[in-house]
């Protein structure tokens, strides 16, 4: 490929989209740059503090019922307060809770800090993604989306290699940097995003779908009622808590297996540096292809992909199902992110949004449980073999799923000017192949 081909490819990967995009993009990069605690809180509260191992699984673990928690309130404030406002507060509330995390010595303290932060980092989640579904066109939004995704792992792929070197220097200044950052976030925020909820400052008249004030006439009970979306929130459930099997159960297997940390360590490097090398021109191929024979790949490749990994005896071969997982998870991101926001009607996008971040919240709480339990009870394989079903599993119901979700294309979209979508409303659209995601 000629210097020109590579030169034409990366603008069209980038060009197109708003202005105000690529500030949301950039908060999102700075964000993860600064996600050091993340990293190494485990290590703090055993070998700084002196607590169990136990105790900092039990943080851990209150982190992810923050997530839980947060998860839906968070979408309803997108949709109230506006996407702005929530994440000024959520990304405010992170800075001073993790700053104040670092403070805590006092179990009973540490614990009641670490579900705040819990809450408040991913109390931004809805907003960001709302947001980009307000101002990126219908057929860039796939696109938009890996790129956020890329944003977030390239910037964890640098915080995780910075926060060794910050934490062997001191803890507390990985806590204040990152609280740091992450205030430098919603400074960027403040700046430089209007607010962009269709129905704010009299960006769009109010519909038949909207309430009195402005206010959308979607609840937590239309989300609940819409069957195909709740179907899309069951099936991400299921796929993430195979993805998350590579954060606990992948470490502890590699470990009974005699591989050591090191070992897993480069293991898991090959899953951060494929989706920086690879997710921009993965996503330009697939961006315009049938979306229903691609979730259904992805849940495959995820599924067997770690099942897989009952057959690894070898570092090579440990690699080789990170990488076959984490094509997996390049596949399915941005589709799922895209095929969420197609059909969250346009003034309930914040509760859509929150109700699918809660898919991940739960599965973060329920894989590290169900990966550990499997592997006491019946044996790492037993678990790589639960993973292939749970994939083949959520393939067939993504592909039952998609034969009632027409393609994707701007007939399918509620108007850009925030006029109302009927919930979970996708009319007939242009042949699949041919379709813009």
């Amino acid at each position: 490929m000629s210097v020109a081909s590579v030169r034409r490819a990366a603008k069209e990967s980038v060009s197109g989209l708003p202005r105000a995009f690529w500030w949301l993009w950039a908060s999102t990069l700075v964000n993860r740059l600064g996600a050091f605690v993340s990293i190494f809180l485990a290590m703090f509260l055993t070998a700084d503090q002196g607590h169990s191992a136990s105790f900092a699984g039990f943080v851990g673990a209150l982190l992810g019922l923050g997530s839980v928690v947060s998860s839906i309130g968070a979408g309803v404030m997108t949709d109230r307060l506006g996407r702005r406002p929530t994440l000024l507060i959520a990304q405010a509330s992170t800075a001073v809770s993790v700053a104040v995390l670092g403070f805590m010595t006092d179990p009973v303290a540490i614990s009641v800090v670490a579900f705040v932060v819990g809450m408040a980092s991913n109390a931004s989640r809805p907003a960001v993604q709302a947001m980009m579904a307000d101002i990126v066109a219908p057929e860039d939004r796939v696109r938009a989306f890996a790129l956020n995704y890329w944003a977030i792992n390239l910037g964890f792929a640098i915080s995780s290699v910075a926060a060794g070197f910050v934490a062997e220097y001191s803890y507390l200044i990985g806590f204040l940097g990152e609280a740091a950052m992450t205030m430098l976030c919603a400074v960027l925020v403040f700046v430089k995003l209007p607010e962009s909820r269709p129905d704010a400052g009299g960006a769009a008249a109010a519909g038949p779908g909207s309430a009195g004030g402005g206010e959308p006439a979607v609840s937590m009970g239309t989300v609940m009622r819409d069957g195909r979306f709740m179907a899309v929130v069951g099936l991400s459930f299921l796929i993430a808590v195979v993805f998350l099997q590579s954060q606990v159960a992948l470490p502890v297997a590699m470990a009974d297996g005699g591989f050591s940390t090191k070992d897993f360590g480069m293991a898991i490097a090959v899953n951060g540096v494929l989706i920086v090398a690879v997710q921009i021109p993965v996503t330009r191929y697939i961006e315009h292809r049938d979306q229903r024979l691609l979730l259904v790949l992805a849940a495959l490749l995820g599924g067997y992909g770690f099942g897989l990994t009952a057959f690894a005896g070898s570092l090579a071969v440990y690699m080789l199902t990170v990488c076959v997982w984490t094509l997996a998870e390049i596949i399915n991101s941005p589709i799922q992110m895209g095929l969420v926001a197609r059909l969250s009607p346009v003034h309930g996008r914040g509760r859509y949004q929150g109700m699918y971040t809660l898919s991940w919240a739960a599965a973060s709480l329920v894989a590290p449980i169900a990966g550990g339990t499997v592997i006491d009870r019946f044996g790492a394989d037993a678990l790589w073999a639960g993973c292939a079903v749970v994939g083949t599993i959520t393939a067939v119901g993504y592909w039952v799923l998609m034969r009632r979700v027409p393609a994707a294309g701007p007939a399918t979209e509620g108007s850009r000017d925030g006029s109302p979508e009927e919930p979970g409303a996708v009319p007939a659209a242009p042949d699949p192949a041919t379709a813009p995601a």
